[in-house]
This record gives C-alpha cells, sequence and structure tokens, in this order.
C-alpha cells in the first residue's frame, strides 16, 4: 500500500514539474518571439568586423587550445573530465567566437 507521504510527494512533484514544463514552453515562445530584435541587432553590430565565419574559425583553434590545456592540467585525467570540457568547449567557443567578431 501506498502511505499518505507517497501520495503527498507524488502530487508536489508533479506540480514541480508542470510548473518546469510552462516554464520552459513560456521562455521558448520568449526566444521565438526575440528572433527578429536579435538578428536586427546582430547584423548592425557585427557586420562592419571580421565576421562570423572567419571568427568561428579563430574561435575554435583558440577553444581547443585552451580546452586541451584544462584537460592537461586537471589531476582526474582527461576521461574523468571529458563532461565538463565537452560543455565548457561550446560555451567557450561561442563566447570567444563572439568576442572576436565583435572586437576585431
Amino acid at each position: 500500500m501506498v502511505g499518505e507521504a507517497d501520495n503527498n510527494d507524488k502530487n508536489e512533484s508533479r506540480k514541480i514539474a508542470i510548473v518546469l514544463i510552462a516554464l520552459v514552453i513560456v521562455l521558448g515562445i520568449a526566444i521565438l518571439l526575440m528572433l527578429p530584435v536579435l538578428s536586427n541587432i546582430i547584423t548592425v553590430h557585427l557586420s562592419p568586423g571580421m565576421g562570423l565565419k572567419d571568427s568561428a574559425i579563430i574561435s575554435f583553434f583558440v577553444t581547443t587550445v585552451i580546452m586541451i590545456v584544462f584537460a592537461i592540467s586537471s589531476g582526474d585525467g582527461l576521461l574523468g573530465e571529458i563532461q565538463f570540457i565537452l560543455g565548457c568547449f561550446f560555451l567557450f567557443f561561442i563566447i570567444i567566437g563572439f568576442l572576436v567578431a565583435w572586437i576585431f
């Protein structure tokens, strides 16, 4: 038999899941509605510089070197840190790419 505490936990977790799904849906709709404004901002501010294609190439190599240095200097080795390296790689790639395109 399922106790009263288990039923309360199930109801609470369902409520939390529903709220989280609703927040993700609202965030997705907000991003969809902001795309035209964001594309206009990106074309105005990033087009006079180097461009996103050239900065993506530079960013890839810079990020790869940084991740190799991080993997070598980590104490657990590459296999113990691979999940963090992959997440950081994409984050660094995006940030460094936009900074290179913006600055140069």
